[in-house]
């Protein structure tokens, strides 16, 4: 845990998302690609904005986090139910229509086995023809691109303010962070799987999925919104990774 997650509402003052983007951007997909019905589990559901939002649209919202910071301010505050669990090993006893993975979640998931358990785990708890949507960080947009990297940034929030410096571990494919805090002088440690493409699609593939779609820009933390009519962005040569995946079934 660190200084934003134990603090929610920090976390949302950090991160504003004023016209909903990243619940939207699901809901866009959802409609466009047609899902079995509209129960949704977001999993990393965070501070639940994302998860309350798409409950005001008619949604039936599951959040799922590991947090208990996060899950007392998400049920205090927005609609839905919020659940403590692990994304790599969760076991509600239900499915769902449609699951979402927000704001690079799934690369909290350092191994592959790690991994391998998160995609099984949500292929099981999916209805037949269900969706995966997920965003995160795409590892592609680091090889040779290290605008990211190096030299520390500063910003400050809510009267914290706070040095952040990104490296790469290549060992490990972990995109590491260290956050300090000042004026508590707190060092933040986290660390995230750099994913490429098609090393996401093979272990979709492997989960039960079939990918739909795979690409940097639109999305929710892009330049540009998604829309069925904006072509996506085949590169991938973007910050932002998008996949859009269905599954063939539960597992038997």
């Amino acid at each position: 845990m660190n200084l934003l997650t134990d603090n929610p509402a920090l976390y949302e003052a950090a991160f504003p998302d004023p016209e909903h983007t990243a619940a939207m951007f699901v809901d866009g997909v959802i409609r466009h690609y047609g899902a079995p019905g509209r129960r949704l589990l977001d999993l990393g559901c965070g501070t639940g904005r994302d998860a309350g939002h798409l409950a005001t649209l008619g949604y039936t919202v599951v959040g799922l986090d590991a947090s208990q910071a996060m899950l007392d301010y998400a049920r205090a505050t927005y609609q839905g139910t919020f659940v403590p669990g692990r994304i790599e090993s969760f076991d509600l006893g239900e499915t769902f229509d449609a699951i979402t993975c927000l704001d690079s979640a799934l690369l909290y998931c350092h191994t592959n086995d790690d991994l391998a358990g998160a995609l099984a785990a949500c292929r099981a708890h999916l209805a037949p023809g269900g969706l995966f949507v997920a965003e995160m960080r795409n590892g592609a947009f680091f090889l040779g691109n290290d605008e990211l990297l190096g030299a520390p940034r500063q910003r400050t929030v809510g009267g914290h303010t706070a040095t952040t410096r990104l490296w790469i571990d290549h060992a490990a494919q972990l995109l590491r962070r260290e956050r300090i805090w000042q004026p508590e002088g707190r060092v933040d440690r986290s660390a995230w799987r750099l994913l490429f493409p098609q090393e996401l699609r093979h272990f979709l593939t492997v989960a039960g999925f079939e990918v739909l779609a795979c690409f940097d820009t639109p999305g929710p933390r892009t330049d540009i919104a998604w829309h069925p009519a904006t072509p996506p962005g085949t590169t991938l040569a973007g910050d932002r990774l998008h996949v859009i995946a269905r599954s063939h079934g539960k597992v038997s």
